[in-house]
């Protein structure tokens, strides 16, 4: 059933990238964003002796991954964590470093499906948006106690929308008068704060709804710290796939991909030591994006760009 509500974003293209780093007997490979387990799934099934280590917050989904990927016996170690946990994870199961991991960020298929859970705009229900159950900040808490500023700040930086102040001044205002719980309510307050000829240009909802799901998942502040880690963790020739939806993450990840991809000798120093040298190398130049087959098969491949790059060198 999992095969059919889920459709991994570039699959193959991912398999491609990592495969050079997978093929050695004993590889170990980090899901960091397990999810249903389809690029794991893909992974196992083409590289019989690699070993996974599938990370995930949302224990639906690792529930839902583990019946999925049950086929595979022992070659499969599934962790509650989120992906900055990736250094923890994998010494726990007594591995020193890994040969491939792969992000595949943002809001999960499963997240955007379950109606309840309050990711969608589009959708009435209880103002959610947390990817790990467990957690105790929801939608309805920031909305209900950020100040008016920090309503402003997280719509501004996580969002990138540009009637920020007007939308935290009106929920401001009408919180005064009723809780704000569900996300029909939400909507509602946006549309009327909004002018008709903006309206026009896109969702009102869309970018207040991204940046609430950021702050309640500390995406951004996760992902900063996520991606080093992984990249410390992987051996010399293993590979790192990162998928970015949204131009805030892919920032992140094009910073830190080309920051180890670079010398890091003082300009001018005649001989290049050992290390100074790049800790990576790149695999793509930029970011690929999907191509119109992919689009055509998979619309949420549409606004993916995709990053590689491979582990050249140790620190020192």
């Amino acid at each position: 059933m999992t095969d059919d509500i889920h459709t991994p974003v570039l699959l193959e293209r991912c398999i491609e990238l990592l495969g050079p780093a997978l093929q050695k007997p004993g590889a170990v490979f980090v899901d960091a964003t397990l999810g249903m387990g389809g690029h794991s799934a893909g992974v196992l099934e083409r590289f019989p002796e690699v070993t996974l280590v599938g990370l995930d917050r949302d224990q639906e989904a690792l529930a839902i991954a583990g019946e999925r990927l049950a086929r595979f016996g022992d070659r499969v170690h599934l962790v509650h964590t989120v992906y900055d946990g990736i250094r923890d994870a994998i010494e726990g199961l007594g591995f020193d470093e890994i040969d491939g991991v792969l992000f595949d960020l943002g809001v999960s298929s499963l997240q955007l499906d379950r109606v309840e859970r309050g990711f969608s705009y589009s959708k009435d229900a209880p103002l959610d948006m947390r990817m790990d159950g467990t957690s105790d900040l929801t939608a309805e808490v920031v909305l209900a106690t950020y100040s008016e500023a920090d309503l402003r700040r997280i719509f501004r930086d996580y969002g990138e929308e540009k009637l920020a102040a007007r939308y935290a001044r009106r929920i401001v205002e009408e919180r005064q008068n009723a809780p704000i719980v569900r996300s029909g309510q939400l909507v509602d307050i946006l549309q009327k704060a909004t002018p008709v000829a903006i309206q026009r240009q896109g969702h009102p909802a869309k970018r207040v709804f991204q940046a609430l799901r950021i702050e309640v998942n500390q995406e951004l502040a996760v992902l900063e710290r996520a991606i080093p880690a992984a990249i410390d963790a992987l051996a010399v020739g293993g590979r790192i796939v990162v998928e970015a939806y949204q131009s805030l993450e892919d920032r992140i990840v094009k910073r830190e991909l080309q920051t180890r991809s670079r010398s890091s000798a003082p300009a001018g120093l005649p001989v290049e030591l050992p290390e100074h040298r790049p800790q990576l190398k790149l695999l793509i130049r930029g970011a690929e994006l999907a191509d119109d087959e992919e689009k055509a098969a998979n619309p949420r491949a549409t606004p993916v760009r995709l990053r590689a790059a491979e582990r050249v060198r140790r620190d020192s």
